[in-house]
């Protein structure tokens, strides 16, 4: 389902990129694993993705835009959980043994071939105009801070306080269902230092002696993690003088922001001199990532984005799909930085960690 153009390896990788890089964080099974039988590992996250499907077809039955949706919302669930339920017999099926990824994918092929192109748009169109009313106010209070440092923490864990909003976790839709997230409450809510990978120190000690000349962010999720987390984060960036290239996915994919989504946001958010409060976006620029899923196989990207990376020397992947579950151990020829909320207990149990802890994984390259 991804564009017509060739997707392409991300030209960052380090490489060999066959030994370097496997997408997939959580390895379900291991070589000596019987091929035919399903690993502890797989039964446990075939069963969070049937965990996930009533929130699913709740949301397909109620888009407005499918004709006879509550009966294709039903076809949905029914057809998903066959396959889960077949891959639990015979991990082979269905292209598997299965990986986040062909979870995922599985999954946003059943909702396509239905016609349910974008089943969570009115909730993220709702996020995003409330997210937009907030920004400046946002952006202010960081502004106000005038420790370059404590302001940099203060963006950090606006980023996490964002990325919270994410409608794929079963647990935050039913919270958010009942009585949304307060953006600056999460803020303080945060759980404690350190965090399960947590190198905001270092990444503190090298903000406070080097700027990057070009930063890529790989974005997640709309309303409040794109434009009140990523957005004062790449206006910082830009205001220290480096490039900035937004990311975002090609396709809809749960409340992930879209390409065409983010450059409407910008364009609200930019006065008539084309700046963020005051700063210019003369080197802030959107990319189209390729990717259609909330995970990302960093093999297969835009021809755009692969063409924009080229001299890029920091690389942000953010949210816990780009980040966590798919890309924490990838390896890159520049500086990297992944960066998101564990939502899953699941992931949490992996890392070692507490649910909605936080991943701050920095990674220098260094010069010759």
């Amino acid at each position: 389902m991804e564009s017509l153009s060739e997707l392409v390896e991300f030209p960052l990788l380090q490489t060999p990129i066959d030994t370097h890089y496997r997408a997939c964080t959580i390895p379900y099974r291991f070589p000596s694993d019987n091929p035919r039988k399903p690993t502890p590992t797989e039964i446990t996250w075939i069963h969070l993705f049937l965990n996930s499907i009533p929130s699913f077809k709740k949301r397909a039955e109620s888009d407005i835009s499918v004709p006879d949706a509550a009966n294709k919302a039903d076809k949905f669930a029914q057809r998903y959980t066959d396959i889960l339920e077949d891959l639990k017999k015979d991990p082979e099926s269905h292209g598997g043994p299965p990986d986040c990824i062909l979870l995922c994918r599985l999954r946003e092929q059943i909702l396509r071939e239905l016609g349910f192109a974008d089943i969570f748009k009115k909730v993220k169109d709702e996020e995003n105009a409330k997210a937009i009313s907030l920004f400046e106010n946002v952006v202010l209070l960081n502004d106000a801070i005038e420790d370059e440092v404590k302001r940099l923490e203060n963006l950090v864990r606006g980023i996490f306080a964002g990325n919270i909003f994410d409608l794929g976790s079963a647990q935050l839709a039913e919270v958010f269902s009942k009585d949304g997230m307060s953006f600056l409450a999460s803020c303080q809510n945060l759980v404690s230092r350190p965090w399960v990978i947590d190198d905001l120190d270092t990444f503190k000690v090298k903000w406070s002696k080097k700027s990057w000349k070009k930063v890529i962010i790989f974005v997640d999720n709309s309303g409040a993690d794109i434009i009140l987390g990523i957005l004062p984060f790449a206006r910082e960036l830009l205001r220290r003088g480096s490039q900035v290239v937004l990311a975002a996915n090609d396709l809809p994919s749960i409340n992930d922001v879209t390409y065409s989504e983010l450059v409407e946001i910008i364009s609200q958010l930019k006065d008539e001199e084309g700046c963020l409060l005051g700063v210019s976006t003369s080197n802030l620029f959107i990319a189209n990532s390729g990717n259609d899923l909330p995970v990302i196989d960093l093999t297969r990207v835009s021809q755009e984005l692969a063409y924009l990376a080229t001299d890029a020397d920091l690389v942000i992947l953010e949210g816990m799909g780009r980040g966590i579950e798919t890309n924490l151990y990838a390896q890159f020829k520049c500086d990297s930085l992944k960066i998101g909320m564990v939502k899953h207990p699941e992931v949490a149990q992996f890392l070692g960690g507490r649910l909605y802890d936080c991943v701050f994984k920095y990674n220098e390259v260094s010069s010759l």
